[in-house]
């Protein structure tokens, strides 16, 4: 299992969303396949077939806990990961 995996997994779990690093987050979007436009402190994810963008803003070392929540459920809406 790669760390993006397991990165996936505890996610998904979401029993530990202030804990999530950002570089680590915005490496498991790019590696489900999201481009990235990155304008001053925020970092756009589009990715072809999904309505909405993710927005990430760093909180230090991590990443908002709000928005791992929103991640999680574009995640979860379109099935994504299932390649990983």
């Amino acid at each position: 299992m790669g760390k993006y995996d397991k990165l996936l997994l505890q996610i998904l779990r979401g029993l530990s969303d202030t804990n999530i690093g950002f570089d680590e987050m915005c490496g498991l979007l790019k590696q489900l396949g999201f481009e990235i436009r990155v304008r001053g402190s925020h970092h756009v994810f589009t990715l072809s077939g999904v309505r909405e963008q993710i927005n990430l803003q760093r909180d230090g070392a991590k990443a908002k806990p709000y928005q791992v929540k929103q991640v999680r459920t574009i995640i979860t809406k379109y099935k994504l990961g299932k390649e990983l």
